[in-house]
């Protein structure tokens, strides 16, 4: 299956040290080859990047390193092909107008019978059932809410939502509405809240290491997301499954 990246960070941050990692198990040290992608929010909109090839090999990815974007929510996914031909317009995170504001979404898992729900206002480009899961969350927002709503009944809504689907399949997701960073574990996500007093951190998928007390201040918070832990030092927490977490500036807000 694919592999998950996020970021929640209370201050503008780069996901390069994160990413090098990640972009690793992009058909170098996995075999999630089959494309890949990024989203970085800027206000109520987000830089998005896609590619159909290897991220591993990607000349986009390698791009990234080289220019890398300073967000306070990101979210990246690389993908071993299950539903859906590999191809740019099958290719996560996936994204939607909601409320005047960006959506960004990306899976893990597998859903079969996602398709079997009807979708109204908003329609699958490609063939995956991510994709349609996707369409068919949103679906269930703008029916029942004609705009946002507070952030206390949008969670609960969410949660509710995602939880009458869970025992279609494996679905560990990660999307933002430009405010917040949802995370929902079905069976396999990690995290880390990196924060004063800051340390060295060594990546799994690639040699390199960063002392983050050298490029950060004290006030800093910065949580990761990952399928698996991208670092060898550090202690990672395991989601429960069924969990649903949502990330403010680096905070996990329950």
């Amino acid at each position: 299956m694919c592999e998950l990246l996020g970021m929640s960070a209370n201050t503008p941050t780069d996901l390069r040290f994160s990413f090098a990692g990640f972009r690793e198990r992009g058909g170098n040290t996995n075999h999630h080859k089959d494309g890949w992608g990024a989203a970085f929010y800027k206000g109520k909109t987000a830089q998005v990047f896609l590619d159909p090839e290897p991220c591993s090999k990607s000349g986009l990815a390698e791009f990234l390193k080289k220019n890398p974007v300073a967000s306070q929510i990101s979210i990246a996914h690389i993908r071993k092909a299950n539903s859906g031909k590999v191809d740019l317009v099958n290719t996560h995170p996936f994204q939607r107008e909601l409320w005047g504001t960006l959506w960004v979404f990306a899976h893990n898992g597998q859903r079969k019978k996602a398709k079997k729900f009807a979708v109204t206002h908003f329609l699958p480009l490609g063939t995956t059932d991510s994709e349609y899961l996707f369409c068919y969350i949103l679906d269930k927002l703008k029916s029942k809410f004609s705009q946002r709503p507070k952030d206390s009944i949008l969670r609960a809504f969410l949660k509710n939502t995602i939880d009458s689907l869970h025992n279609l399949g494996v679905m560990n997701l990660l999307f933002s509405d430009s405010q917040f960073l949802y995370v929902y574990c079905s069976t396999n996500l990690h995290y880390i809240t990196r924060k004063a007093p800051f340390g060295k951190a060594k990546l799994k998928d690639h040699s390199m290491t960063v002392d983050f007390s050298k490029i950060t201040n004290s006030k800093d918070i910065v949580t990761v997301i990952a399928t698996e832990a991208l670092t060898t030092n550090e202690t990672w927490h395991k989601m429960n499954k069924g969990e649903f977490l949502v990330f403010s500036k680096g905070v996990a807000e329950g």
